[in-house]
């Protein structure tokens, strides 16, 4: 078998959309693909070693996603290296990977467009300093997208750990 398929989530700091998404998206892939990918997330202007917020964190337990040890790292080249799908939760995410990585647009998308390779749209919003109501809006928001998009990120799984 080959080595895991990679799927990183970009946002600003790495402490709600970004971990939402991560969370969200291993309990998807933990039915269907278990041992066969490895989810991570970054911040464009995010710090090293912070949580994510405790609405964030609350949000995802109620959809069973434990974000509760989540730590908060820096988008670098090394991640974006490392990577096999990229999803920036706004168009200015995904700018920020390819200023970073010019070669890696062919992996980077905007996480509602996938699997459309436009780099503009519709963005997740920040919920960060908003109550915990828009939180869970965030999560499903996510969720929702996460629905439509899985069986293409299964596929693109399955060629690479297939292979």
């Amino acid at each position: 078998m080959s080595e895991k398929f990679v799927i990183l989530f970009v946002c600003t700091g790495n402490t709600c959309r970004s971990p939402m998404a991560e969370g969200a998206l291993k309990g998807l892939l933990e039915k269907q693909r278990p041992e066969k990918f490895e989810v991570v997330s970054a911040g464009t202007v995010g710090a090293s070693g912070f949580p994510a917020t405790k609405y964030a964190v609350e949000a995802a337990r109620i959809w069973d996603a434990d974000i509760s040890k989540h730590q908060s790292q820096p988008l670098t080249g090394g991640l974006i290296d490392r990577a096999d799908l990229i999803f920036g939760m706004t168009s200015g995410h995904v700018g920020e990977v390819l200023r970073l990585r010019r070669e890696a647009a062919d992996k980077t998308f905007l996480f509602k467009n996938f699997p459309d390779p436009k780099q503009s749209g519709e963005g997740v919003d920040d919920p960060i300093g908003q109550p915990l109501e828009r939180y869970n809006e965030t999560f499903l928001e996510i969720g929702e997208y996460l629905g439509k998009q899985l069986d293409k990120i299964v596929k693109r799984i399955d060629a690479k750990t297939n292979a």
